[in-house]
């Protein structure tokens, strides 16, 4: 009998870079939608009262609402690589509620008891003019968790069943819902800046988890009804899916607790406010840059059985990441950034320096994704995550011994951010790159 991988690269296409950019185009477009998100509303909060406070305590938000989501955000490549037939996907889909309650249970906790001044007083050390916004920001993102769980399932069995289409469709309405929140709540009413960023973020994931959810039926009904006869893959227990799932959890909280690390950093540093204000707005240009990398890891692991050679893959990265690093370029070394900071997001000048200043310092900071997104995807293809939680954890440490030393030697804040960013990433390949050697000498 053949094997599924034999299976399918009989009756499907070579892979060739055509292909691979076929598949990859829309799920990149989609990440690029959504990193354009950020900019719209903080340039929208950076017209209204307080500008800089507020974009701090977004920040401040944003960076805490990140790390409760972090063990959702690999629902979609584990939706996506296993979701294979009824039982499969009943299973996984117990696992993400199970998800959802969890996050959305510690948001509340976040939102309304002393926790949250354990972890923006005590562990971030935030300055108290940004206490109270950034508790009012952290009540509105409630359901922020909950909505990326359910989108990030449904979105994985698109993906699997060649779907992709749908998703960047779903982040075009997910963008058009969360710009016209914060347009008609700039213009039409006062609430605070904080309040108005973290409604249009948190209507614009629900708007795209609904349309995932409706996009998602039809081929659940075709692929795992009741009376659909399944696939003779094994079925997946729960204590299995755990076992994948967790790695990439882990890999992702570990990730994602570096934000925090640098609100705490930049929180210590000469101009707290100041620092803490352009991050985000220079995270929003990094986001921006590097968007289209982060679809890499979905497109290995939906092709990865087709063929034995896998040298496509590697070719499509390197050639993304170059792309991606010019850009940046173009940021650091011309008046696009000036162009960008201050005209199109509107950040003060004083912000817009300050963030200038940090691009430089973060210039390879595509290529550094794009690599780390080929060897994410051809590890979760092969189901081997552990590797990549490895490489987390030495991320996390070099991004810790980093910013530690920078706030020690009184290196300006977001220049800091930006290297330690940099050099943790780049350890964070480079022990996935050795894992990947050895995994080669095995053989």
């Amino acid at each position: 009998m053949a094997t599924k991988a034999e299976s399918i690269a009989s009756t499907t296409p070579t892979l060739t870079q055509k292909r691979i950019f076929l598949y990859w185009l829309p799920l990149a477009a989609s990440w690029l939608l959504m990193a354009v998100e950020w900019p719209v509303v903080t340039g929208w909060m950076a017209r209204l009262s307080e500008a800089e406070r507020m974009i701090a305590a977004f920040g401040i938000v944003s960076s805490i609402s990140l790390v409760i989501e972090s063990p959702i955000i690999s629902l979609l490549p584990t939706s996506t690589a296993l979701a294979l037939n009824r039982q499969n996907y009943l299973t996984i889909r117990k696992f993400t509620l199970h998800l959802m309650a969890g996050t959305t249970i510690l948001h509340v906790l976040m939102g309304w008891t002393q926790l949250f001044d354990l972890v923006v007083i005590d562990l971030i050390g935030i300055p108290d003019s940004l206490y109270d916004p950034s508790r009012l920001g952290m009540k509105i993102m409630v359901f922020w968790s909950l909505a990326i769980a359910w989108r990030r399932f449904n979105q994985g069995i698109l993906i699997w069943h060649g779907l992709t289409r749908y998703i960047g469709i779903g982040t075009i309405l997910r963008l058009v819902s969360s710009v016209s929140t914060v347009t008609l709540l700039a213009f039409f009413t006062k609430i605070p800046g904080i309040a108005v960023g973290a409604l249009a973020l948190e209507v614009g994931v629900i708007s795209e988890a609904v349309f995932a959810h409706i996009m998602a039926r039809k081929t659940i009904s075709e692929k795992f009804g009741v009376d659909v006869i399944q696939s003779d893959e094994p079925e997946l227990g729960y204590v299995d899916l755990v076992k994948f799932h967790w790695p990439l959890a882990a890999s992702n909280l570990i990730f994602l607790a570096a934000r925090p690390l640098v609100s705490a950093a930049l929180a210590r540093g000469l101009h707290p406010e100041n620092d803490l204000a352009a991050w985000p707005v220079l995270s929003g240009l990094f986001f921006l840059t590097r968007a289209p990398a982060v679809a890499i890891p979905e497109v290995i692991i939906a092709l990865y059985d087709e063929h034995e050679d896998k040298r496509p893959f590697s070719t499509f990265t390197l050639r993304v990441g170059l792309s991606l690093t010019g850009v940046m370029a173009l940021f650091a070394f011309t008046p696009l950034s000036r162009l960008y900071f201050e005209k199109m997001i509107g950040v003060s000048t004083i912000l817009a320096d300050i963030a200038i200043h940090g691009v430089k310092f973060a210039l390879i900071l595509p290529l550094i994704t794009a690599t780390l997104s080929y060897f994410r995807g051809a590890f979760t293809a092969r189901k081997n995550t552990f590797p990549i939680t490895l490489a987390m954890i030495v991320e996390l440490v070099i991004m810790t011994a980093a910013l530690a030393l920078g706030v020690i030697l009184e290196i300006p804040g977001v220049p800091l951010a930006a290297i330690a960013l940099t050099l943790a990433m780049g350890a964070d390949n480079l022990v996935l790159f050795i894992a990947t050697r050895r995994k080669k000498k095995g053989h």
